[in-house]
Formats: structure tokens, C-alpha cells, sequence
């Protein structure tokens, strides 16, 4: 089976989808609210330009790829599943928990596969970490901290901590397998009444704890997820070039006469597959479809991502910056 994909948004991230799936071959129709917009992709890749509705109720297509105002996910993903199509949906597919759990519960009851964008989860740089955690290598895991920040984007609805962090919480919970049992969250709104500045406090079981910074007002760019084990310490840095991106830090730590001291190792840049994220993403996607597999990044992953968004969201009155 060779599927027919649909793009529903044709800014700036479904462009890369839309550019993404026609250059591997499955990309059927696009779709936007614009109709220009929709017909100059359309005609670009020689494909139909549709409205979202079209789409959604179209019979030549398969399944979709959600890049909306999120705002707008979860009405849509419950209309194309509605019509018998898998989705890919893109972070974060709700605004609220109990509509992501009623649009996630509606896939399974129909067995259409539902995915969701958290296309770090497919970095080659994030899979080698992983594969540090699961083969043991950094020990038992004790802390994990991520830094996400720099300048822009500034929407009108999302906050930085609703924009930044989805694919973070995305990788934290992938390398634990588990969600954190408190979240504490704190922010800061400099702009208006969204936070631009924001922190999330994450305890989980066994001693592990987490942290993490998302920021879209800070003068320097910074995309670091640092984790620290019993044995050793890792860091994705996707920052830094290719071969640079995935450091292992094998320093030890011992007691001697009651106080700690630690010898400092150069870090080990380990080396990683190549491929882009969002087309090893796409093609994972592709692939559920025709296995009926579960993806990777399913619902349920979604659905923890938002309750731990939404337990640390800080509200802010608009006079209260």
C-alpha cells in the first residue's frame, strides 16, 4: 500500500511537511484555509489545492498531517478520523486534556493510526542517547535538564511553554518511561500576559528528578537535553555540527576521608546515523500506516506531554507582567 497523504496548513512547518512528502513520493493534496496559498503549493508540487474541509472529506486521500494553529487540531484530527483516516498531528495536539483524550480514545475506538509530532523523538542524535539509557551506560538515571531558548517565535495564543517544550517532555518521558509523579511550574511575562520565560520542576519515582528552561526571549540560541547517571553523563546539543551533537561524559566521582572529589574527562562525541528528523518522522509514520503498528510518538505520549504542560503553566493577568 502506497498512502495518500494529505498537508492541512501550509505555513511554515507544513511547508517542510508538504516539501518532506512529495520528495519521498506520498504527497497527494494540500490544504489551507488560504485558498492562494493552498493552490500555489497545490500547482508547485502538482498536487490538488484543496480547503480543510475538502481534505478532511476527501475520498482520494488516506491520511493527514495536521500543521494548524493548535487551536484547530483537535476539531480537525476528530473530523479525519471520523472519515477513516490516520493523522498525523502536529505539538501540541490539544489545548486541553480532555480534548486530546477524546480525540486519542476516538482513533483507537476507529483503529486509525494517530500520531503526534514530536519530531525530536526521531533526531538520530536523540536515538544514539536513548540507546546510551537502555544499554546502561549512564547507570540509573538522576537528573535530566533541558534548555530551550532563544529569540521568537511569539504567537498569540501558545506561550513559551506550550511552544518550546512539547518536544522536550516529549524525549524526557521517552527516556524514563514514566511520567513525573509533581511538576511544579513558574514563569515570567514580559510581553503581555503569556509567559515568555518559563521553568518546569519535574520529580519522578527512584530518586529522579528533572528540570527544564524554555524561553523565547533570550539573546542567545540554546537546545541542549543534558542527562546524569549513576556511571556517566550524556548531552544532545543540537546546537553544535553533526559530529558534535551527542557527547558522552565518563567522569567519576568518589568519597575520600568524607569529602567528594571527581576526576574530569574530555567529553567522547559518539557518533550518530545520518538523516533529517522530520523525514525519518514522516517515514515512520508512513510505515505505521501500512503495519497498523503503534507510532512511536502515539496519543498517550501526547496526552502526558499536556497534563504535565498544563500543571506547570503559570497564568498571568494581563497588568501582570
Amino acid at each position: 500500500m502506497n498512502p495518500r497523504i494529505g498537508v492541512i496548513g501550509c505555513g511554515y512547518w507544513g511547508s517542510n511537511h508538504i516539501r518532506t512528502l512529495a520528495s519521498l513520493g506520498y504527497l497527494a493534496a494540500v490544504a489551507d484555509i488560504n485558498g492562494p496559498r493552498a493552490e500555489g503549493f497545490g500547482s508547485e508540487y502538482d498536487v490538488p489545492g484543496l480547503t480543510p474541509q475538502q481534505a478532511v472529506e476527501s475520498d482520494e486521500l488516506d491520511a493527514l498531517v495536521l500543521a494548524l494553529p493548535p487551536q484547530f487540531h483537535a476539531q480537525t484530527a476528530t473530523a479525519a478520523i471520523r472519515t477513516g483516516k490516520d493523522v498525523l498531528v502536529e505539538k501540541p495536539i490539544a489545548l486541553s486534556v480532555s480534548d486530546a483524550e477524546a480525540t486519542v480514545a476516538l482513533a483507537s475506538d476507529a483503529k486509525r493510526i494517530f500520531m503526534v509530532g514530536h519530531v525530536l523523538r526521531f533526531h538520530p542524535a536523540f536515538e544514539g542517547l536513548k540507546k546510551l539509557v537502555d544499554d546502561g551506560v549512564l547507570g540509573e538515571l538522576r537528573y535530566i535538564h533541558s534548555h530551550r531558548v532563544g529569540l521568537g517565535k511569539f504567537h498569540t495564543e501558545n506561550d513559551a511553554l506550550w511552544d518550546l517544550a512539547p518536544h522536550d517532555l516529549s524525549m524526557i518521558l521517552a527516556l524514563t518511561g514514566k511520567a513525573p509523579v509533581d511538576v511544579h511550574g513558574e514563569g515570567a511575562a514580559m510581553l503581555d500576559h503569556l509567559s515568555d520565560f518559563a521553568h518546569l520542576h519535574m520529580r519522578f519515582s527512584d530518586r529522579l528528578k528533572g528540570h527544564l528552561f524554555a524561553s523565547r526571549l533570550n539573546p542567545y540560541r540554546e537546545r541542549r537535553l543534558s542527562v546524569v547517571g549513576t556511571k556517566a553523563m550524556a548531552v544532545f546539543d543540537d546546537v553544535e555540527p553533526q559530529h558534535r551533537k551527542l557527547a558522552l561524559y565518563r567522569h567519576t566521582l568518589w568519597q575520600d576521608n568524607g569529602a567528594w572529589a571527581a576526576t574530569q574527562e574530555e567529553p567522547e562525541f559518539l557518533p550518530i546515523e545520518a538523516g533529517m528528523p522530520l523525514t525519518r518522522e514522516l517515514e515512520h509514520f508512513i510505515d505505521c500506516i501500512r503495519t497498523r503498528n503503534a507510532p512511536r510518538a502515539d496519543g498517550n505520549e501526547a496526552i502526558d506531554v499536556l497534563k504535565i504542560l498544563t500543571a506547570g503553566t503559570v497564568r498571568h493577568d494581563r497588568t501582570d507582567r
